[in-house]
């Protein structure tokens, strides 16, 4: 595995990333879209084993190459997984081209200063260390509303585990979302803007992350972000969106491409056929890849 192909890959690849890194707790609302009842699985285990089933698929899709997704974000308990006998990371990258990622937060605190910090994330350095054929990273909290303190304490958590990540070797991917239903989503936005491009100012000559944020209320509103030094790339969520919406809007944000989960995954079903499932999934890698070019 080369870096910097990889690098190369994320700074200047025409595509999206696909997020494909449904947890604990988003996983049993992504089976339900899918087709996968909670009467369906009987325990933890067979939930994973549910949602893995329905990530290989994806995974193994003939549109879902590195032609139009450049990256793919894993939950951490996929990177033990495998597909076709190699493990996920690698065969993504070896097989498909496809730039592997590692969603590397536990999960969200309660909220308080109309944000949700993330929980610590304890054994990060191991996990890391671990992480065989990973280029990066993924660490989400979440704006509910714009107070500045609050969102000050988000960036300044997202930046200091960004430093656990480079200091790793590895490219964190910062995501502090907006909540699209928030009353102050434009305001809380140019709070947002204002903090993430002073903690990058404070990042060291060399170091590099890349962006993961909610499609902003003000058309090109994260331009200068992209633009900066310090970045690779800003990716957008689809943050609720359908995957109409969230295209329509993304393609008015010409430096910003698309980290989808839901919208990948929209109209997907257990029981479609193969051809049935490969041409849905086509269809919005398609309406992806689009907006995101």
């Amino acid at each position: 595995m080369s870096k910097a192909e990889q690098r190369a890959q994320m700074t200047t690849g025409a595509g999206f990333i696909a997020a494909l890194d449904q947890s604990g707790g988003s996983t049993p609302k992504a089976l339900a879209l899918y087709g996968v009842e909670a009467s369906d699985y009987g325990s933890d285990e067979e939930m994973f084993g549910e949602i893995q089933k329905m990530r290989a698929r994806i995974i193994l899709a003939d549109d879902f190459t590195s032609a139009k997704v450049i990256g793919a974000i894993l939950f951490e308990r996929t990177l033990g997984e495998e597909i076709e006998g190699r493990k996920v990371a690698d065969y993504l990258w070896s097989v498909k081209g496809i730039v592997p990622f590692l969603k590397i937060d536990k999960g969200l605190e309660a909220e308080a200063n109309g944000v949700q910090l993330m929980k610590p994330i304890p054994g990060l350095a191991e996990t890391l260390g671990k992480a065989d054929n990973v280029f990066g990273t993924k660490e989400r909290s979440v704006i509910h509303e714009a107070n500045a303190e609050g969102i000050a304490a988000v960036v300044a958590q997202q930046f200091d585990v960004a430093r656990e990540v480079l200091a790793a070797g590895m490219v964190p991917i910062i995501e502090p979302e907006v909540n699209i239903h928030s009353a102050t989503k434009a305001e809380a936005e140019d709070i947002l803007k204002a903090e993430i491009l002073k903690n990058l100012d404070q990042l060291d000559e060399g170091q590099e992350v890349m962006l993961k944020l909610t499609l902003p209320s003000v058309d090109g509103l994260y331009d200068t972000v992209a633009d900066h030094a310090r970045v690779l790339r800003v990716v957008a969520l689809s943050g609720g969106y359908s995957t109409q919406e969230a295209c329509a809007l993304l393609a008015r944000n010409g430096k910003m491409i698309a980290s989808f989960s839901r919208a990948l995954t929209e109209g997907l079903s257990k029981q479609q056929s193969d051809a049935d499932f490969g041409a849905a999934l086509g269809g919005n890698i398609t309406k992806i890849f689009q907006a995101s070019v």
